[in-house]
């Protein structure tokens, strides 16, 4: 099995960017499952229903989300009827929507889990734990299994991928919006990216205008971030799954700058 992992969406340049380079990457690597991080894709805060929509349409089979995942707040009106997204699994229980799901495509399954780091972020329950319970009832059905780690700090999402390290496919984490360069496969066979980088403008701060974040770290005061209009970037993760064991037998990162990239 073949799945394509598509780092942050970040507003209106990551749409677009998303929107030019979806038909080339389906047609160069054939992915049986496409998944992508939502949860900036509504102006840089949350998505909303015709976000979520238009991704599907282009292809994408699953979404999950992180800790702007309640930032817009239509979501509300339909993320318990998405069984395609996921938003964090370590939300105390009676949180709207679901934490994993199993999609469906291409002829193959793949069992997705979303959780959450703790560390520089808001409190919320413990990934490690959910990670265990949640992992380890999806792996009495589904042998390949994939975990978005939304989380700040490299040490945290590095601990997800050893904690995990024969249970999961693939532990890939998101938010900080910086393509990492540790892509490995663990011993056990889970195959590893501290972050897959994100889909938006790369003239900007984290794919937010530059002014406005300069403008914070110099003052320290109130400031409005908006997404940056310029020119984007778009980094993901491709990795092969052997479906009789669930162990990743290759994980090859992708990043692609616009005016710039050559599709074979």
């Amino acid at each position: 099995m073949k799945v394509l992992f598509i780092g942050d969406i970040v507003g209106n340049t990551g749409r677009k960017a998303l929107k030019a380079t979806l038909p080339h990457l389906k047609s160069k690597y054939n992915p049986h499952i496409i998944i992508a991080n939502g949860e900036n894709a509504a102006a840089g805060r949350g998505i909303n229903a015709n976000i979520a929509k238009e991704f599907f349409d282009q292809g994408v089979h699953g979404l999950t989300m992180g800790n702007h995942t309640w930032d817009n707040k239509e979501i509300f009106d339909f993320i318990d009827d998405e069984p395609r997204m996921v938003r964090p699994a370590n939300y105390p229980p009676g949180t709207p929507g679901q934490g994993f799901t199993v999609i469906k495509a291409g002829g193959k399954e793949l069992a997705v889990v979303n959780l959450m780091g703790r560390t520089f972020l808001p409190a919320i329950d413990d990934p490690f734990r959910a990670a265990d319970e949640i992992v380890g009832q999806l792996s009495k059905k589904h042998k390949c299994i994939l975990v978005d780690f939304h989380a700040e700090a490299t040490s945290e999402k590095i601990a997800m991928g050893w904690h995990l390290d024969g249970r999961a496919s693939l532990v890939v984490g998101t938010h900080t919006h910086v393509q990492s360069n540790d892509d490995t496969i663990l011993p056990q066979g889970t195959a590893y990216l501290t972050d897959a980088g994100m889909v938006g403008s790369r003239e900007g701060i984290l794919g937010m205008e530059r002014t406005a974040v300069l403008r914070k770290f110099t003052t320290q005061l109130p400031v409005r971030f908006q997404v940056c209009e310029g020119k984007w970037h778009f980094h993901a993760v491709i990795v092969d799954i052997d479906e009789s064991t669930g162990k990743a037998k290759k994980i090859q990162k992708i990043r692609l700058l616009e005016d710039e990239w050559l599709m074979d």
